[in-house]
């Protein structure tokens, strides 16, 4: 009798007979990591809309200018207009 401390070794018990019947065992799932946040992703597209709206000779409010969306604590952020 001794310790097993990695859980690797038999039953002690020399009269143990397990099941005998394999285990099913789903294949691993993968969960895809991604380098960008949500938050970051959405910014992108917009600012790749905007580039493509300019290059198209489109003009507007560009999202990505902090001074135009300025507002107070208590206020809600100004909405974003897409470029006409």
């Amino acid at each position: 009798m001794g310790i097993d401390t990695q859980g690797m070794t038999a039953p002690a018990d020399p009269n143990f007979k397990g099941s005998g019947k394999p285990q099913k065992h789903k294949p691993m799932m993968i969960y895809p990591r991604r380098l960008h946040t949500p938050e970051m992703v959405k910014e992108l597209k917009i600012l790749i809309n905007e580039v493509l709206d300019e290059r198209e000779g489109k003009t507007g409010q560009s999202y990505f200018d902090s001074n135009a969306f300025k507002h107070r604590i208590n206020e809600p952020e100004p909405p974003y207009e897409e470029w006409k």
